[in-house]
């Protein structure tokens, strides 16, 4: 047997060098490809009650920039806030993640004098301003009873600022769009800068641009705070209630079908329900979503009359306070009252209709309606005539 020379040994271990790293770079990647799969699998807690009577957590404290780009900037014309809302930019909600913090640690009790926040939602300059112009100045002292917010959807056209006492009360706002989860979310984002912007504030009321008031602001005023209870109507029984509830399909277990409620857009909330609606974390994520069938996709409808009924029911009456006619409406949308039909007769047959309550008889109540809808913009000039001997006399 010939014994290994040097020469021939280093050229051995040449020949089986690549072999030796083809090797043991296999083996490096085998070790540093292994995925590693970790599942969070945390379910939502579902409370129980929230307890408003408790003091609001000490430890949610708002910087002075905060609360000043988060409150109502009286400063702004409408015009320039409308025009700095990102309307090229796609409707994001989460971005109300910080208004809604801050406005769940207001104080509760409201200061005084009690206040009523009208609050209106709109993709147009307000055709009935005028009307409302009226109604609020008919007294002195009644302007230091009220507020007025309004959401305006930057994505459409304003041709002349608000005027009067729409002046500089138009909030951040965001596109707003039937079928989707929009109109709810610039209804809640009302509801947080009322209850930043005054702590006055006790009763919030949401109204569309085709609404009309049915009474005089003082017979409004003291009908409103009379109770210390919201007015919104919860209903359990509707032939749709499935299909709505079905809609999104992704509603259990926070919202079972038995605990599905549907009831008007427009409803009258206190101070401790508009707390409540901020602070939800449990439901409006189940109604914050894209639905699965956008024909019975209606979530200003349901969202909110689910979270009362389901939290709070014995402090609502069970009724809307906005007049509507749906009589032989197929579209969805109710009858919408033009110039030629206005006059004393429509404003007192719609006074002297009763509130439909979802509970019954309401336990026996009869309240008033005070406000209707829909109104054509052309229907102003007859309003106004009948304003002063009609709808503010009671």
């Amino acid at each position: 047997m010939i014994s290994p020379t040097p020469l021939s040994f280093l050229c051995a271990l040449l020949l089986c060098l690549p072999l030796a790293l083809l090797f043991s770079t296999n083996n490096v990647q085998n070790i540093t490809t292994t995925p590693t799969t970790i599942i969070l699998n945390i379910p939502m807690p579902l409370q129980e009650d929230i307890n408003f009577s408790e003091k609001p957590n000490k430890k949610l404290k708002t910087s002075t920039s905060l609360s000043s780009s988060l409150s109502l900037s009286r400063r702004l014309s409408p015009s320039t806030s409308l025009s700095n809302y990102g309307v090229k930019a796609k409707p994001n909600v989460d971005q109300d993640d910080g208004l809604f913090k801050v406005a769940m640690g207001v104080k509760p009790k409201p200061t005084r004098p009690n206040k009523v926040a009208f609050m209106f939602l709109t993709n147009k300059l307000l055709p009935l301003a005028l009307l409302w112009e009226s109604y609020f100045n008919q007294t002195p002292t009644s302007k230091n009873l009220f507020n007025i917010y309004v959401h305006a959807d930057p994505t459409f056209a304003y041709h002349a600022p608000f005027s009067g006492v729409f002046s500089n009360r138009v909030i951040p706002s965001q596109p707003t769009m039937r079928f989707s989860p929009t109109l709810a979310a610039a209804a809640r984002r009302l509801l947080a800068h009322a209850l930043l912007d005054d702590r006055g504030n006790s009763m919030f009321v949401l109204l569309s641009p085709a609404c009309i008031p049915l009474h005089s602001f003082n017979f409004t005023y003291h009908a409103l705070l009379r109770d210390d209870k919201s007015f919104i109507e919860i209903l359990d029984n509707e032939e749709t209630i499935y299909d709505r509830w079905a809609a999104r399909g992704t509603h259990a277990p926070e919202v079972r079908l038995e605990d599905f409620r549907v009831g008007s857009q427009f409803w009258a909330l206190t101070r401790r329900h508009a707390q409540l609606v901020v602070s939800d974390r449990v439901l409006w994520p189940k109604f914050n979503v894209p639905c699965l069938r956008w024909d019975t996709c209606y979530p200003e409808e349901n969202y909110f009359p689910t979270l009362l009924s389901m939290w709070h029911p014995e402090e609502c009456v069970h009724a809307t306070l906005t007049h509507v006619n749906w009589t032989g409406r197929v579209d969805g949308h109710p009858r919408t009252y033009e110039a030629w039909e206005v006059g004393p007769e429509l404003i007192r047959s719609m006074r002297e209709d009763k509130p439909r309550y979802g509970d019954g008889n309401g336990n026996g109540r009869s309240d008033p309606f005070l406000f209707a809808r829909k109104f054509t913009a052309d229907a102003l000039q007859p309003l106004m005539k009948i304003a002063n001997d009609v709808i503010f006399r009671d």
